[in-house]
């Protein structure tokens, strides 16, 4: 009951509006965007019936997040579009020595399961844990072998980084190439998307640099690309690019992207890294740590637009990619969604200041009722981040204070701590001088 209020309480922060009112317009948009998140960074790519658009420097490198799956999830589709890898081959049998387990018995999980998210793994790095730095694909995926699923694979959809991870694998196993060189051979070179690459480009002089969210600013920000994370996250591309790669999904060009959303039927479906939402419309978003992104497209209208932002505000990425394709089709829209991450950033760092303020009062109180409401509040609300944030985010507290949220919380959260320690203290002194006099 608690998570379902907490989820519930996180949910209503995510939409969260902006206090300012939005002007029509890309460009307009893109400015409310800067100024709500703070972002250094915007790039936008925008097709419409045959014409491309670009917004912000096209020349810039970005992380893309989990619209890397898309990449990936073609190159799967062609292996089984030649032939080479079937739907319904297991990972057991294209992984030697990998199981998976539900309610303590031995399942077989399918590509298919893996390409939409129904395998049975879920988000959780607590159940599931990424690949650490040094880990190749499949050190990693042994890493994970042996574990207890979440759900019968096939039955329940269920986001997992760890199902598009196991797709780079397999591409390995079954083309005896590693990940990269299959995704340039097979995919990007084809294509002509020479700016596009799975993991750090060799010219890594055009990445923007990733930022983070701290005390209503951002700070540079660099997280270690992990060669075991690549396949569910860690391409590089820019507008440029991606404006070829959108124009050849909605275009229709290659029978292998025809394939794909050949499976993508109804409204809710997913299928090799794309998301089918409602009037034939088809997207994904990413969110790494320090990167956010999002692309949507309708073949029917004709229209697509991607954001690209060098800043984890991934609520409000979508809100600004969906509020320019509204106003290219004529749709209304709501403006733009407050992440909960910038939520995060205004309460604590309202939290960092009171704290320091409240820790001045500390020191020179000398009432023990006050300090030990001090102490109670301080080591109630640590206590309650402490125990539920985990709860709520499925990772533990200290990948959560120190890589995906602001450094607000990080700060504010040391703060409670610092007055709850120094609270105590306090009261454990007077006590001893209590003790003392009357001694």
């Amino acid at each position: 009951m608690v998570k379902k209020l907490l989820l519930s309480f996180l949910t209503v922060s995510l939409f969260f509006r902006a206090p300012l009112t939005v002007a029509p317009g890309v460009e307009n948009l893109v400015e409310e965007f800067r100024s709500q998140t703070k972002c250094g960074n915007v790039s936008v790519v925008v097709y419409d019936h045959g014409e491309i658009t670009y917004y912000g420097d096209s020349d810039c490198l970005y992380q893309i997040g989990s619209m890397t799956k898309s990449f990936t999830g073609l190159a799967v589709q062609k292996l089984i579009d030649n032939g080479i890898l079937s739907k319904d081959d297991t990972v057991s049998d294209l992984i030697p020595g990998f199981t998976a387990y539900y309610d303590s018995s031995e399942v077989q999980i399918t590509v298919e399961d893996l390409l939409r998210q129904s395998s049975g793994f879920t988000n959780s790095e607590n159940d599931y844990p990424s690949a650490s730095e040094g880990m190749t694909l499949e050190e990693w995926a042994h890493s994970i072998s042996g574990k207890e699923l979440r759900s019968i694979p096939g039955t329940e959809y269920s986001y997992s980084n760890t199902n598009y991870n196991l797709l780079g694998l397999i591409i390995e196993k079954k083309t005896g190439m590693s990940y990269r060189e299959f995704m340039e051979d097979a995919v990007l070179y084809p294509l002509g998307l020479d700016s596009t690459s799975a993991g750090i480009p060799e010219n890594s002089d055009r990445i923007i640099e990733g930022t983070r969210l701290g005390f209503r600013s951002v700070f540079g920000y660099e997280v270690t690309v992990r060669e075991g994370s690549v396949p569910a996250g860690y391409f590089y591309s820019d507008t440029e690019d991606i404006g070829k790669w959108m124009s050849a999904w909605i275009e229709g060009t290659d029978p292998d992207m025809e394939a794909v959303m050949a499976n993508l039927k109804s409204e809710g479906d997913y299928y090799a890294g794309w998301e089918r939402f409602g009037g034939d419309t088809t997207g994904h978003s990413g969110g790494t740590p320090n990167y956010s992104s999002r692309i949507v497209f309708s073949r029917s209208m004709g229209t697509g637009v991607c954001v690209l932002t060098n800043l984890n505000v991934a609520s409000t990425t979508d809100s600004l990619c969906n509020s320019i394709f509204a106003e290219l089709t004529g749709r209304d829209h709501d403006g733009l969604i407050c992440d909960v991450w910038t939520v995060f950033d205004i309460i604590f760092t309202a939290v960092s200041v009171t704290g320091t303020v409240s820790l001045i009062v500390v020191l020179c109180l000398k009432k023990r009722g006050l300090l030990i409401g001090v102490l109670s509040i301080y080591a109630v609300l640590t206590a309650l981040i402490l125990i539920l944030f985990p709860i709520i985010f499925g990772a533990d507290i200290k990948t959560i204070a120190l890589t995906w949220a602001p450094w607000s919380f990080f700060a504010g959260t040391v703060m409670m701590v610092i007055n709850a320690v120094s609270a105590g203290i306090k009261l454990l002194v007077k006590s001893n001088e209590g003790r003392a006099k009357t001694g």
